[in-house]
């Protein structure tokens, strides 16, 4: 399959070598990767400040850049929430094209389990590790089952199923899945209330002895390392496509 690479803002900006390993995993499960240089953010932020008009002109130009591709991937899920689920509040991506890329852009770990059926990918990982489910993947996606929805599906869902797939890993469970703190635009407008909440929700992921915390949004794993490395303990972080790169 060809599949076009959404790089995150983020991880253009701050963890290219998040991108690297979307690339090396995606090829080891027989993917062609085509990678745009001239794609731009997807409008996630202006969107979550109130800024529809500039929000839509992103989502517009970000339909059009993945219109040829037979599946779009990511390693965020916050990003391809905001393309697959938010897109049509803003008048975006209804019509018979857009509606196309919007159902065929992926989160890189669903994109491997759900559509290719791949788990093994032949890495190799030997650490403790804690997942941090994100509020996006989680809630919005459902690459998982949110612990404030009862009933329904308790199968792993995809992140957690590679994690365990990977060997010497030791996959550590938080005692909650609470939100990071981040919030993207949250943090910056009420710093001291993130901070809170990311140290709380270090503390639990440290409490399960793991030596790594991964999730599958770089934002969420740069809050808490920023956390961990101010405060001088914690798990570090490390993003679900590096592990799944790592041999």
């Amino acid at each position: 399959m060809r599949v076009g690479l959404f790089i995150p803002c983020y991880v253009d900006q701050l963890a290219p070598e998040v991108g690297e390993a979307t690339v090396a995993v995606l090829e080891r499960a027989g993917c062609t990767v085509d990678y745009d240089p001239a794609q731009t953010c997807c409008g996630q932020p202006f969107w979550n400040l109130g800024l529809a008009d500039e929000a839509a002109r992103l989502a517009r130009a970000h339909l059009e850049r993945f219109a040829r591709h037979d599946a779009v991937v990511c390693p965020s899920a916050s990003c391809v929430a905001t393309v697959r689920r938010h897109y049509p509040s803003l008048g975006v991506g209804v019509d018979a094209a857009g509606r196309r890329v919007r159902e065929r852009s992926f989160e890189l770990t669903e994109f491997l389990v759900h559509e290719l059926d791949r788990v093994e990918l032949g890495a190799r990982f030997p650490h403790e590790v804690a997942l941090l489910a994100s509020c996006h993947g989680l809630r919005e996606l459902g690459l998982g089952h949110p612990s404030e929805t009862p009933g329904g599906s308790q199968q792993p869902g995809p992140t957690e199923t590679l994690l365990r797939a990977v060997a010497g890993l030791d996959l550590r469970t938080p005692s909650r899945d609470e939100c990071c703190g981040f919030g993207g635009a949250f943090s910056v407008e009420f710093p001291e209330l993130s901070g809170r909440i990311g140290r709380d929700r270090l503390a639990d992921l440290a409490a399960t002895g793991a030596e790594y915390v991964t999730a599958t949004d770089t934002s969420c794993l740069l809050h808490l390392d920023g956390i961990r490395r101010r405060q001088g303990s914690g798990p570090r972080a490390i993003h679900v496509a590096e592990i799944l790169a790592a041999t």
